[in-house]
């Protein structure tokens, strides 16, 4: 029971949760915005539609494996789609590559909701469970399936920490100190979609992570990425934890979706984060 049913839930969560919190410090390092997070530019919206494509389809070509696989692959292709779609002249403005990820949300939306209406009752209980965010079907090959992303994504992350100090100076200051700006934010994004997409292929949609470990660690210990980029994974890794804990005890004998929890408590905390960004910055122009 413990090694079948509980280890791999808790070491999925920390995989999860060190994913998802390390790829919101880089999303909020290369955009320079501390309300930046993984959803932004589309990777969790292309990573659902290919989980519910898969679901909705009845796709079984790799076995217990496919919807993983699915919405791996379609993070990935989202990224990629958003990040080609926003360059314009050999270069990628941030505020173009947040517009084409907020139009790419949108249309993942609208397929998502497709697959839903011609699915059938089973489907949609399945879509429906994977959308709100779960670790319940946590098993060991689940884990296995995202262990090499998430270590990778993790193990390569912190060695752009000196390059993002540079970056928050500015584009052209960071040009100057020798930083190919283009480079590294191409570097970067991709890392995200690994780390992101790997993250939803296997527990689902789950917000604010992202959003809410880097800016607390940020408030506590300053900007500096060489502690916040892996700061964000170790706490990202406790925070899906104790969620993961809240969501199995606080309903008992049922059992809240991970994903509500999290935006449940994450969504009050945008908001006063956004009154406190504009209050401090005396508006948004």
């Amino acid at each position: 029971m413990l090694w079948n049913v509980r280890l791999p839930r808790v070491v999925l969560a920390l995989l999860v949760g060190a994913s998802l919190g390390c790829a919101g410090a880089l999303m909020q390092g290369v955009f320079g915005n501390p309300l930046a997070e993984p959803g932004v530019i589309g990777i969790s919206a292309g990573a659902a539609v290919g989980a519910v494509a898969a679901i909705g389809l009845g796709l079984s070509f790799l076995g217990n494996w496919t919807i993983t696989a699915c919405a791996f692959v379609a993070g990935l292709v989202t990224v990629s789609a958003v990040y080609l779609l926003s360059r314009n002249g050999g270069k990628t403005e941030v505020v173009t590559l947040i517009l084409t990820g907020i139009a790419v949300n949108a249309f993942a939306g609208a397929l998502i909701g497709l697959f839903v209406f011609f699915a059938d009752s089973g489907q949609v209980n399945q879509i429906t469970f994977w959308q709100l965010g779960s670790l319940a079907q946590a098993t060991w090959p689940k884990v296995l399936a995202v262990l090499p992303c998430a270590v990778a994504g993790l193990l390569v992350a912190p060695f752009y920490a000196r390059r993002l100090d540079l970056l928050s100076l500015g584009e052209r200051p960071a040009r100057h100190l020798g930083v190919d700006v283009e480079r590294l934010r191409l570097a970067l994004i991709l890392v995200v979609a690994l780390l992101t997409a790997a993250a939803v292929a296997v527990a689902g949609v789950i917000t604010f992570v992202g959003l809410l470990v880097p800016h607390l660690l940020r408030m506590a210990n300053g900007p500096g990425h060489r502690f916040l980029v892996p700061g964000s994974a170790l706490a990202g890794a406790v925070v899906l934890v104790a969620g993961d804990l809240a969501a199995r005890t606080l309903a008992q004998p049922a059992e809240l979706p991970l994903g509500v929890l999290t935006a449940l408590i994450g969504s009050p905390f945008f908001f006063w984060l956004l009154r406190r960004t504009r209050r401090k910055q005396g508006g948004w122009a």
